[in-house]
């Protein structure tokens, strides 16, 4: 039995607390968050009473015996904690992104290398069963040979989402907005069927939030992943200054066809086919928002049957390292762009 505690009570944390608490190899057993009364709550819910509440994880490690934790805290806190926790020998699983800065990443990496626990970032759409699907259809070679992707994700936060929360919308402590925050899941699936950039050019803008959030509202990336006469190249756009959430949208083209992940669906169509075909998923979503995904369950349970086999974890750090690269040389690139 592998002694869980979670630390950060939020939206994300209870998401994180109800897959927990049906796992039958883990038992619940601490919450920590800075106001105590929620993490008082949480232990009545997900803990049938049985939990202890504690106002920081530091609090929690001493008075606990445990053997993981699970940080679903603001950005700023994911890589510090994940120190303290792996310096103890516990595995830790945590909420994107796993840094806001090439050098927290470098801090991460050596405490990882370090110690002798696991490390688990919740990269969950890669679990998705349109991912899964999406993958075979390309590694089926439904399509033909790639030549390039786009990614739309277009969300609605406003004032109160940044306000409220303390932390949200400023670069020391959010680190990012619209990609980082947003839209880092869609860019990972496009990096993993695309590969590695060679080249990434990027604007970035605030637009409807102007003297409120530091972070940006809306960014758009170009990307080429080959040159030559057939280049690969991706377009990728990412607001929060839509009117809703929709459903994000990445598709793959090919040289005789393509693939359309979008919500639950998975269009696809190939050359000299009259219609495309539909393919829906089955998965359940667990509670939460449904614009997350629904690889939330999948991912976490992974986690625990590779810390009780030894199996290698999917999402390791070495795992998003492309994509933690991509998405810091996308800032870098827009980040000149402004000045």
């Amino acid at each position: 039995m592998v002694r869980v505690g979670v630390i950060g009570c939020g939206n994300i944390g209870k998401v994180h607390s109800m897959i927990l608490k049906e796992l039958k190899e883990v038992r619940l057993c601490a919450m920590a968050d800075i106001r105590i009364d929620r993490a008082e709550e949480f232990c009545r819910q997900y803990t049938e009473g049985k939990g202890h509440a504690y106002e920081s994880l530091e609090e929690m490690l001493e008075q606990e015996e445990l053997d993981g934790i699970h940080i679903c805290t603001p950005h700023f806190c994911h890589v510090p904690m994940a120190e303290r926790a792996l310096k103890k020998g516990l595995h830790v699983f945590m909420e994107k992104p796993p840094a806001i800065s090439r050098q927290q990443f470098e801090q991460l990496e050596k405490a990882s290398s370090e110690s002798g626990a696991r490390l688990g970032i919740c990269f969950q759409n890669r679990y998705n069963e349109t991912t899964k699907k999406a993958t075979e259809l390309i590694e089926e070679g439904k399509i033909g040979a790639l030549r390039g992707g786009r990614a739309f994700v277009t969300w609605n936060r406003n004032a109160p989402y940044y306000t409220e929360s303390g932390w949200r919308g400023k670069l020391e402590t959010e680190g990012g907005g619209a990609l980082m925050n947003q839209s880092i899941h869609a860019l990972d699936l496009l990096l993993r069927w695309l590969g590695k950039p060679i080249k990434t050019e990027a604007s970035m803008s605030n637009h409807h939030l102007k003297g409120i959030v530091e972070v940006e509202d809306t960014l758009e990336a170009y990307m080429e992943f080959t040159q030559g006469k057939d280049p690969v190249r991706a377009s990728f756009y990412a607001t929060t200054a839509y009117v809703s959430d929709a459903p994000v949208l990445i598709e793959i083209a090919g040289e005789r066809g393509f693939i359309r992940v979008e919500g639950d669906t998975v269009t696809y169509q190939e050359a000299g086919e009259m219609e495309p075909v539909i393919w829906r998923s089955k998965q359940s979503l667990v509670p939460g928002k449904s614009y997350w995904g629904s690889g939330h369950e999948a991912c976490i349970h992974d986690f625990y049957d590779c810390v009780s086999t030894g199996k290698a974890y999917r999402n390791d750090l070495k795992s998003v390292r492309l994509t933690f690269n991509t998405m810091m040389d996308i800032y870098e690139s827009a980040g000149s762009e402004e000045k």
